[in-house]
């Protein structure tokens, strides 16, 4: 059974359990897949592949993310709460991230690989390493982690 397949059988579980908060998320999500298939020229009946489904998930993680700093900023703590709740919602579906020291060891096996030596080849190895870290590591952490060994 494909995730979106997955995610759409689960509105039926929320709205028995009378979780809007969850309900919520997850009709957000749907509608997310719908568009993502117009987007690509699709009819809204088909299917996305679980790695687009993924993406549609991070784009909302990060969405959330940027809307829970803005309330905070803003002094808004009632609306940046209700964020993180779908957040963490949001989370439960996108596969476990890498910690920071695992992305640690990858960026400097990366670093020795392309000989980078300075802050000037940040760019190249950010780079390759989002390339082989999509999907398994947040890229703030990837982008912290390059900051840190080219000091």
């Amino acid at each position: 059974m494909s995730l979106q397949t997955q995610i759409k059988d689960q509105i039926k579980e929320a709205m028995k359990a009378k979780d809007t908060v969850r309900l919520g998320v997850i009709k957000g999500l749907v509608a997310g897949f719908t568009n993502e298939l117009v987007a690509m020229k699709k009819m809204p009946a088909d299917e996305l592949s679980d790695e687009e489904v993924l993406n549609v998930i991070r784009r909302a993680v990060k969405q959330r993310k940027d809307s829970i700093d803005q309330f905070t900023k803003g002094g808004r703590s009632d609306l940046a709460e209700a964020e993180q709740a779908e957040l963490s919602i949001l989370e439960t579906y996108l596969p476990a991230q890498m910690s920071k020291e695992d992305v640690i060891k990858i960026a400097e096996a990366k670093k020795a690989e392309l000989g980078v030596t300075d802050k000037s080849g940040s760019g190249k190895l950010m780079g390759a390493l989002m390339k082989e870290l999509k999907g398994k590591a947040d890229g703030d952490v990837v982008k912290t982690v390059v900051d840190e060994i080219l000091l």
